[in-house]
């Protein structure tokens, strides 16, 4: 990554979150210092920060910054305003499993230390935070690694959405695998489709690609089926930003649009995702709740009106890929291939052995 997607600055008492903000991209390059918990739900509620890791990263830094200033003294007194906190920044975004897989964490860490005074107690959860922003650089390299054995030398990906290094603390999930292809000397092209109706492809991930180098080619969501069909492309790779516990896939809306047009051209879809995505409380996609945004995203879009006034507007922010069209789910503790229960299983309990 050529910036730093989102970090801590400074120390626990005046220190603050920092954050690219990626509204502004590609246009202008702009860092936000966060520093309250309300700002911070701000941020992630308005996609200024976007994408499952890095809500995650960013949820766990909230709770520092909303717990910080309170002059409790014990973890009793703090823990009400801790729960107050986490139930603020839950409200954010509903789909992303990384921010409630975090918040908890966040929880665990302070319960951990409740026989240490209040001020220990916050320092902890400040080293917590960083802990999980470190871990997931390097699960970022360990997805890219896994995954670069699908890329083939001249090969060429169509992907949606954005799920590269601003999606993440470091280097991606799907994008990890394509810049883990280019260090490994293989040629490679992409396409990647707009997003609409927030263009995350087009804004954010041609951006990415430029930047390190790679041959990509931008084209509106309705040309994926076109370019399949002229066989322009090897293979698809995406995201997720939560996956059920079998294998079900949620990501940006049109994911499963793509999905389908991929298994009715013969052509490999696979997911690259963190363990930390997976909701195995969750028996299938049908019951991943599903964020439904605003009508001024569809109508207004980047301050233009393109709409008539009173339109009727339906916008979820994401769908779900059935499994079945899944060709294999790629994670920092391997591949689920044909993913099922019985994969995404052996996968977690690989990673609850990891040290």
């Amino acid at each position: 990554m050529p910036v730093a997607t989102i970090e801590w600055v400074g120390n626990l008492k005046d220190g603050c979150a920092r954050i690219v903000d990626q509204t502004l991209l590609p246009g202008k390059l702009e860092f936000i210092d966060i520093r309250t918990v309300e700002d911070m739900r701000e941020a992630i509620k308005h996609l200024r920060v976007r994408g499952a890791p890095a809500i995650g990263i960013a949820g766990a830094m909230g709770v520092v910054l909303g717990v910080r200033g309170d002059r409790s003294e014990t973890f009793a007194q703090l823990s009400d305003r801790l729960e107050d906190v986490i139930d603020l920044l839950a409200s954010s975004r509903p789909t992303a499993r990384n921010l409630f897989w975090a918040l908890e964490r966040m929880r665990e860490t302070a319960a951990y230390n409740a026989d240490k005074p209040a001020g220990e107690i916050k320092q902890g959860l400040l080293n917590e935070s960083l802990k999980i922003l470190e871990e997931d650089r390097d699960v970022c390299r360990r997805i890219g690694r896994n995954g670069v054995r699908f890329i083939p030398d001249d090969g060429t990906i169509l992907t949606h959405c954005n799920a590269g290094g601003l999606a993440t603390a470091d280097y991606g999930t799907a994008l990890a695998v394509m810049f883990t292809a280019l260090e490994k000397g293989r040629k490679i092209k992409v396409y990647a489709d707009e997003t609409r109706p927030l263009l995350q492809g087009a804004r954010l991930t041609t951006w990415e690609l430029m930047q390190a180098g790679i041959d990509v080619t931008l084209i509106c969501d309705d040309m994926a089926g076109r370019v399949m069909q002229e066989g322009r492309i090897d293979l698809v790779l995406v995201g997720a930003d939560r996956i059920a516990a079998n294998g079900d896939t949620a990501n940006k809306i049109g994911t499963y649009m793509v999905a389908v047009l991929a298994k009715e051209n013969g052509i490999p879809f696979y997911v690259a995702a963190p363990s930390s995505t997976f909701d195995v409380s969750l028996k299938d996609g049908g019951r991943i709740p599903i964020e439904e945004r605003g009508s001024e995203e569809i109508v207004e879009g980047f301050g233009m009106r393109i709409a008539p006034d009173g339109v009727k507007t339906y916008s979820p922010a994401f769908d779900i890929t059935p499994a079945k069209y899944i060709t294999a789910i790629i994670t920092e503790h391997g591949v689920i291939e044909n993913p099922g229960e019985a994969g995404v299983r052996a996968v977690l309990r690989s990673a609850e052995q990891r040290p």
